[in-house]
């Protein structure tokens, strides 16, 4: 049972799967069940996401970019009928904030890729900001009515659509060539709209968060394991690993920490 494992054998499980090791791969590792270590990670990741809620707010941020990542629960989108819809199954889209300068992510927003869920992921945004911030999100048609709604004219937004080129002699998952890039300014006067660190972001939680791999069986069967691996991730990411190019951790950077946190410190919020 995860209440009886000791401290060190709990922290071992969630730093593998904070890393991207899939739930059985760690149960051949470290002996721990496979229903331990998924029970585990949804209490870790449940109070990781109530900590960051509580903590990531009254921001220094100047400049803000936006953008949704694609997963899904249980089974793809083409094959939910009713029944699969109620039980929250089907297309997953994580809505995730970034801030370039800390590197930190001050917000994130699990749901449909639908006017209700970025009119949710928008407004939290716009509460956890203490400064006017310059907004860059990608083309989707929801960000114009949601920005407005969640910030007013109190932001700076503009808006980058990149169009790829397709060719046929590349492979099906070669990144493909950008043929054009068009940005529009729609509130106040942003400068240099970009979302190019946004999409490295969603490389980063790919690469970390194993129910978002590509190409394999580890995707989530219940919304609520999704959530939390999703929260447990960015936990992991703005407060225990410490990123390279500002040599600190993004909560550090933010001012939202003073210290470096270990793993140990995020199995302990759900003491």
């Amino acid at each position: 049972m995860a209440n009886i494992l000791q401290i060190e054998k709990k922290a071992a499980a969630i730093s593998m799967l904070s890393e991207g090791n899939s739930i059985r791969s760690i149960e051949r590792i470290t002996g721990i069940h496979r229903d331990t270590i998924m029970r585990l990670g949804v209490r870790v990741g449940e109070a990781c996401g109530q900590m960051m809620d509580e903590t990531m707010r009254n921001l220094p941020c100047s400049k803000i970019e936006v953008d949704e990542i694609w997963g899904y629960v249980g089974k793809k989108q083409r094959q939910v009928n009713a029944e699969d819809t109620a039980n929250g199954l089907g297309d997953a889209w994580t809505f995730v904030a970034i801030d370039p300068e800390s590197k930190a992510v001050p917000t994130f927003a699990v749901g449909k890729r639908d006017f209700e869920t970025t009119n949710l992921f928008i407004d939290d945004l716009s509460q956890r900001m203490k400064n006017r911030i310059q907004l860059s999100s990608d083309g989707l048609k929801h960000y114009a009515a949601a920005v407005e709604r969640g910030f007013g004219v109190d932001v700076d937004y503009g808006q980058i659509v990149k169009t790829y080129r397709t060719s046929e002699t590349e492979g099906r998952y070669s990144p493909p060539q950008i043929e054009s890039v068009k940005r529009t300014m729609l509130v106040g006067e942003p400068h240099r709209v970009s979302t190019s660190l946004i999409e490295r972001q969603n490389l980063t939680m790919r690469m970390h968060c194993r129910r978002l791999t590509r190409l394999t069986n580890a995707f989530s069967k219940k919304l609520e394991n999704f959530k939390a691996a999703v929260a447990l991730h960015f936990a992991y990411y703005n407060f225990v690993k410490v990123h390279s190019s500002i040599r600190m951790t993004p909560s550090m950077a933010l001012g939202v920490s003073s210290r470096l946190w270990t793993v140990a410190d995020l199995v302990d919020l759900s003491s």
